[in-house]
């Protein structure tokens, strides 16, 4: 493993291929185990979408079903996330999903295993996996999902609350924009809360979309 020098901390870089594939980072992402989240998670959960997707939309981290499962963004959220994308008219084929973190971090609350965001170190840690990802996809488009995505991406200075769906200069692709994750609507705490925030995340989808009227 490799030691960030900002953070000081162990990272997954030499892990990565010489010549990566998608293939090549799932199969050795698998054994990852560059901060401790590989303990307490079921497996690791890595992107999912044609290396040819040009646009890619990046999440905080997988969750209960996704870890389980093995596939990204199988959950509730996932689903809210494929039908917002078909009201928005986004080709859901043309569209790669992920996430910073790779591993599912979670509490015990009863018998239920509750979600809890990851920390500094474990987002540095699994930085390299993302990283690759971007340079084997080359996506028109990176979209993040939530603070924690965009401020790994974009920068901590990035306000979802304030700047989701406003596009920023960025090395990693033509396109790089921030909304909210479909898991903060349904955690909206009424049916109408939750009506107007996915109305909003559709808006915010549409936006890009036009934005990238090519695809």
């Amino acid at each position: 493993m490799r030691l960030d020098s900002q953070l000081n901390v162990v990272t997954a870089a030499p892990l990565i291929p010489p010549s990566p594939t998608l293939t090549k980072l799932r199969t050795v992402a698998a054994e990852c185990k560059a901060c401790d989240l590989w303990k307490t998670g079921t497996q690791t959960v890595f992107g999912e979408g044609r290396p040819s997707s040009l646009i890619m939309f990046v999440g905080e981290q997988p969750g209960d079903k996704e870890d389980l499962s093995g596939k990204p963004f199988v959950g509730p959220a996932g689903a809210l996330l494929d039908k917002s994308l078909e009201e928005a008219g986004i080709d859901r084929a043309k569209v790669y999903v992920t996430n910073v973190v790779k591993h599912f971090k979670w509490e015990p609350r009863g018998k239920r295993r509750i979600h809890k965001k990851p920390n500094a170190v474990e987002i540095t840690a699994c930085r390299p996996w993302l990283q690759a990802e971007i340079r084997v996809i080359k996506p028109r488009a990176i979209i993040c999902l939530g603070s924690t995505a965009a401020q790994a991406i974009i920068g901590p200075k990035f306000r979802v609350s304030t700047q989701r769906a406003q596009f920023v200069e960025s090395e990693l692709a033509e396109y790089v924009t921030a909304t909210v994750h479909p898991s903060s609507i349904l955690r909206a705490p009424s049916d109408e809360a939750r009506h107007l925030e996915r109305a909003r995340f559709v808006d915010d989808l549409k936006k890009i979309r036009a934005a990238l009227a090519s695809l």
